[in-house]
């Protein structure tokens, strides 16, 4: 079992930065590919990206390339996401995941564990 808690959201202006946190406990974190996914009011779940268990890869979907990164601190059992150049079509719920397999993966589905979500709000 996996308990991950979000944390770092908020209201921000359009071409703002936040950094989300989520911090793991539970079974070992450096065992589990962590992923972030985003959903907005009416849409579904989306793929944000994810970071392999070493954090030495990680996967971004287009519209998060280039202005997101995702890293992990093992030893802290926290992932983290960089948001820059934030636009208001990034406002949503973002929940980390964790999906206990060496393999990445962009579908939600495929994923464990789940966080209860943080609210990103950009504001033109």
């Amino acid at each position: 079992q996996v308990q991950l808690v979000e944390s770092g959201g908020g209201l921000v202006q359009a071409g703002g930065s936040l950094r989300l946190s989520c911090a793991a406990s539970g079974r070992t974190f450096s065992s589990y590919v962590m992923g972030w996914f985003r959903q907005a009011p009416g849409k579904g779940r989306e793929f944000v990206g994810s970071i392999s268990w070493s954090g030495g890869s990680t996967y971004y979907a287009d519209s998060a390339k280039g202005r997101f990164t995702i890293s992990r601190d093992n030893a802290k059992n926290t992932v983290y996401l960089q948001m820059n150049s934030l636009k208001p079509e990034d406002t949503a719920v973002y929940y980390c995941a964790a999906r206990y397999r060496h393999e990445y993966s962009s579908i939600w589905q495929q994923y464990d564990y789940w966080g209860q979500g943080t609210q990103v709000t950009v504001s033109s």
